[in-house]
């Protein structure tokens, strides 16, 4: 596998960096992940200007123009060859002397890796996966912005080690007030009597890039939707539950704490919405390369 470093691209088993580049020692960075169809990028400007975005709020300047990205992310794939493709964007803050200062790096450290989809059984897709609503709750706002796609994750996993522990595919992931926000690594959304819900920005949670298509496709078709504050106890009278990021688009929720989420099969709402992302999601890739 190629691997880009900083300014050229490697072998995987050139791609190093020190041990003491603060993303290793601090978690001191940012990422992005993205996902491409045919050698086309999923809403690849979205994901871009966020992670651009993620990069100003903790103070590190892109180390290339938003302009020379996408020629770039394009050789990921050509030098791999892949067409259908999983590319992550790791930014950190540098290699420097041991300490928090963000002074002590003289220079972001860039790697972009691009590998092959491991696409999500079909089975998931058919039956819906389990959720456990879990005890570790998501980092406060005030905190760490959810607007930051930070290199810290431990949050989210320890979320994850109790839901595992639970035997659930994912955590489900309560804010400090109780309220609703998100799972380790994607948004919720619920339906009861055709409306549409999810948790919005303010309960602490990642803008999802597929979580603003999915919203988009649902008022295109007449779906009614809302974003809002939602306690536990709303999930209890939903009909349908479902799950939204790059990598698996829409994957239908079966039960949450062990407790079926109505008919406990993907409920039609969720069928309807995957059948117009499929329908709709070309709409969405950035153009052909000529």
């Amino acid at each position: 596998m190629w691997i880009f470093l900083n300014d050229r691209f490697v072998d995987q088993k050139e791609a190093v960096v020190s041990v003491f580049d603060h993303g290793f020692l601090y978690g001191d960075g940012v990422y992005e992940t993205l996902r491409s169809y045919g050698g086309r990028f999923f809403m690849l400007q979205p994901h871009l200007a966020r992670l651009q975005r993620s990069a100003r709020l903790i103070g590190l300047e892109l180390p290339i123009p938003l302009d020379e990205w996408p020629p770039l992310l394009h050789e990921a794939l050509d030098r791999n060859e892949l067409q259908d493709a999983h590319l992550r964007i790791t930014i950190s803050r540098g290699e420097g002397e041991l300490g928090l200062d963000p002074a002590l790096c003289r220079r972001p450290t860039l790697v972009i890796m691009a590998r092959p989809l491991a696409r999500y059984p079909d089975r998931l897709f058919e039956e819906g996966v389990s959720l456990a609503i879990v005890a570790v709750r998501r980092n406060p706002v005030s905190a760490l912005s959810p607007r930051i796609k930070s290199l810290n994750f431990l949050n989210n996993i320890l979320a994850k080690q109790e839901a595992a522990r639970a035997g659930a595919f994912d955590a489900l992931m309560l804010n400090a007030e109780g309220l609703l926000t998100e799972s380790t690594t994607s948004n919720l959304f619920f339906a009861r009597e055709g409306r549409l819900y999810t948790p919005s920005i303010d309960c602490g949670i990642l803008d999802g890039i597929t979580r603003e298509v999915v919203l988009t496709l649902a008022r295109e078709a007449g779906i009614q939707t809302e974003e809002g504050r939602y306690s536990i106890e709303a999930l209890a009278r939903a009909e349908e539950a479902f799950l939204t990021n790059t990598s698996m688009e829409i994957m239908p929720v079966c039960s949450i704490d062990r407790q079926p989420v109505g008919s406990g099969r993907p409920g039609p709402l969720t069928r309807q919405l995957r059948d117009l992302f499929k329908a709709n999601f070309a709409r969405f890739l950035s153009p052909s390369r000529s």
